[in-house]
């Protein structure tokens, strides 16, 4: 699921990504690393199972749905704003564990490629973010396995203008409304849950539009006649604030809500590197449950590092503290991070995922790109390391 690339109403060009991306080229921010050799380790330590730089690659640019990464940082860090990573002492409840961190920015910094393809392209990586659809329709040629999902319910919504579509609540509604009005839903070329609406009869190419380039631009110049993909934890905000030319409400729907409950960005290995890093794991995920309360009870700290990485990474996306104010209590007030169906933060429901499982399949095999042959959802899943005490 591609991320919004929205910089302040102005696209960036083709020449400016292109440029991105070749001054964005691999590396690592760990050899820049504080040494943290006289640092006392704490309660959990992880030097013994885990990789000296346990390195984790996002999906893009820092932004508040990333917080629990950035709070596993404290103020012993290190920038390195040519390959868009941070890195430092890897901290858990204030104390060191033995091992570096280093987070890594995704979509300019890696070239806009999925991050499985990163993963699969560079060894270092140690975990990523694979959205559930990502992993399904690529187990055949680049599997991975997820263990912790940060988000539980997906941000990606569709978003009108209220004043034109008074009577628009859910997606079931999209269709009739755009039809009566003339009016497309703009979204990214290449979005399953699109073709998963449209087998569900939700949408049709008639109301359709994939030419979504990320920019405000032409949802602005429809004035108020089209609907546009988005986050929920940021382009309503940044519209109604941010876009001068918009500078009102809109309102938006969950795609979550409509059926296609896929895990957005979950904390994923590769799958042949699964039973080596198992011991990792065992003591990493429980660490980064907890970092993901502690950002949602105090997300201060780790706001104000994603805002200097982006300053610093300069990759045209412009991100305010007002956006990520609005992402950290937006985020908590539709539950999109939460404990879920249950009372433990950072599991994945095994019903939930069985149907995602069956419908995204369909979507893919439909498209051409179908799941492994043989595969099922334990293969791209697992709930083994979750620290079941661990909740908001």
């Amino acid at each position: 699921m591609q991320r919004s690339t929205l910089v302040r109403g102005t696209a960036v060009t083709g020449a400016v990504a292109i440029a991105l991306t070749l001054t964005s080229c691999a590396g690592s921010a760990a050899e820049t690393a504080p040494t943290a050799a006289d640092m006392e380790i704490g309660s959990v330590d992880l030097s013994a199972d885990c990789p000296s730089t346990v390195v984790i690659q996002t999906d893009w640019n820092p932004e508040a749905e990333h917080g629990h990464l950035y709070e596993l940082l404290k103020d012993d860090y290190t920038i390195d704003a040519n390959t868009k990573a941070v890195s430092g002492p890897l901290m858990s409840d204030g104390e060191y564990t033995g091992v570096n961190v280093e987070i890594r920015a995704g979509g300019p910094a890696i070239g806009f490629q999925t991050v499985s393809a990163q993963m699969y392209q560079d060894d270092a990586i140690t975990l990523g973010y694979v959205s559930t659809d990502e992993a399904i329709q690529l187990s055949s040629t680049t599997p991975t396995k997820a263990v912790f999902a940060p988000l539980d319910i997906s941000p990606t919504m569709v978003m009108w203008d209220p004043a034109t579509y008074p009577d628009v609540k859910t997606v079931d509604d999209v269709k009739g409304a755009l039809s009566a009005n003339g009016g497309v839903w703009r979204y990214f070329d290449g979005s399953a849950y699109i073709e998963y609406l449209k087998s569900a009869g939700l949408a049709d190419a008639s109301i359709l539009d994939g030419s979504y380039d990320g920019t405000p631009s032409n949802f602005v110049a429809a004035g108020g006649k089209d609907m546009q993909q988005g986050f929920a934890s940021a382009e309503p905000y940044v519209y109604q604030n941010e876009v001068s030319a918009w500078g009102k409400p809109v309102d938006f729907a969950l795609i979550h809500d409509a059926g296609w409950q896929t895990y957005q960005s979950s904390m994923s290995v590769k799958a042949d590197q699964f039973d080596e890093l198992s011991p990792c794991l065992t003591k990493l995920v429980p660490v980064l449950q907890k970092a993901g309360v502690a950002y949602y009870e105090d997300p201060s700290a780790a706001n104000a590092l994603i805002l200097e990485l982006v300053d610093q990474y300069a990759t045209g996306w412009t991100y305010t503290q007002g956006v990520a104010d609005y992402s950290v209590k937006t985020q908590v007030d539709l539950g999109l991070v939460g404990n879920g169906p249950d009372s433990t933060y950072g599991n994945f429901d095994e019903s939930r995922f069985d149907d995602f499982f069956t419908k995204a399949s369909k979507v893919y095999t439909d498209l051409g790109t179908p799941p492994a042959a043989g595969y099922t959802p334990a293969d791209l899943y697992t709930n083994e390391f979750i620290d079941t005490s661990i909740s908001f």
